[in-house]
């Protein structure tokens, strides 16, 4: 059975890069084989993200949505992939505008295994 993640909004400063989003979360660390389908919105556009899973980059500095909402299915769920049982869950944003940014993150969480 999936299991999504409450959403985790996050103020990320101007000309900055945020801390790993997932730090201190439950899901920042896979239970069991999993897939994991990110969903990420930014308040405005000017946001990058960098994405990774047990060390492995998924993506890193590509533009999210600007679309100023929470995430919705399919619209803003931007990548989909595998992590094994104890991989990390790594997420940041770079802000590359002149003002603090607002953005929305939620996971999607498929056990496999």
């Amino acid at each position: 059975m999936p299991v999504v993640s409450p959403a985790i909004a996050f103020s990320v400063a101007a000309n900055s890069t945020s801390v790993n989003l997932m730090a201190g979360s439950l899901y920042e660390v896979l239970a069991r084989p999993s897939i994991v389908e990110f969903g990420l919105v930014g308040s405005a556009a000017g946001l990058l993200a960098t994405i990774m899973i047990g060390g492995e980059v998924l993506m890193q500095d590509q533009e999210i949505s600007g679309a100023n909402r929470f995430p919705i299915v399919p619209d803003d769920w931007i990548l989909k992939a595998a992590g094994r049982a104890g991989a990390k869950i790594y997420i940041t944003l770079r802000n590359r505008t002149g003002g603090a940014l607002t953005s929305w993150v939620i996971l999607n969480i498929t056990p496999v295994g």
